[in-house]
């Protein structure tokens, strides 16, 4: 059984080692969490928003989907929706190989297909548009591998994923407490 280790500090000022198992971690940094439940506290655009992230993955390959959604989770630094979907990844047959080297695929592209390659780099680009915009090379990689119809998608899906990522960092979600 794998432990997590926590540091306490004693009142004498003195660190102390407590082992928590994942489970109970993952309880008390949830129930410490302070910010407000989106879901609950706004209903419909948390509606209007799960709506507008099923029709972007509506014809995309799940493997894809998960890929894209794992890359820009990791741009972003969201723990909580990159635990989610890795997770997804995994229940939907993806190799563990691929899902550890989806930071760093541009030195592992021969586990990546040149659509996928197409797809992550837009993601980048796109999840990071305020470093310069979207590289019109980088989009015309990506036409080049989705026809206008699956790019579109392709493009709604990072937009979804983004915004999603935004709404879990800013209500300061818990990985490991997604529901799914």
């Amino acid at each position: 059984m794998t432990t997590q280790m926590t540091q306490t500090t004693t009142t004498a000022g003195t660190s102390a080692a407590a082992s928590a198992s994942p489970s109970s971690a993952i309880a008390a940094a949830e129930a410490a969490r302070t910010r407000l439940d989106f879901a609950r506290s706004a209903r419909p655009a948390f509606r209007a928003l799960i709506g507008f992230d099923a029709a972007a993955r509506e014809g995309l390959d799940p493997a894809l989907v998960e890929l894209i959604q794992i890359r820009a989770s990791l741009l972003n630094h969201c723990a909580y929706c990159l635990h989610m979907h890795t997770n997804d990844a995994r229940k939907a047959g993806e190799s563990e190989d691929r899902l550890h080297l989806v930071a760093v695929w541009r030195e592992a592209r021969h586990f990546f297909t040149a659509k996928e390659q197409a797809a992550l780099a837009l993601t980048e680009a796109v999840t990071l548009v305020s470093d310069g915009g979207v590289p019109d090379a980088v989009y015309a990689e990506a036409a080049a591998h989705f026809d206008d119809a699956e790019l579109a998608q392709v493009l709604a899906l990072i937009c979804a994923i983004n915004t999603w990522n935004r709404v879990a960092l800013a209500t300061g979600k818990v990985a490991g407490t997604d529901a799914r």
